[in-house]
């Protein structure tokens, strides 16, 4: 299971809504909105997830 940085749910990686791809990784998204909030300011939500 992967977490969408966004809005914090577990996320089946097989079945993810979204996926993104930011400095060679693979973030999943259960909802297009949560990909298009992360593509927006990915820096954002990648501090707030360390």
């Amino acid at each position: 299971m992967a977490k969408d940085l966004v809005c914090g749910m577990d996320v089946d990686e097989k079945e993810a809504a979204a996926t993104s791809e930011h400095k060679g990784e693979t973030y999943y998204f259960c909802a297009l909105g949560c990909k298009k909030a992360f593509d927006a300011d990915p820096e954002k939500y990648l501090a707030a997830g360390s």
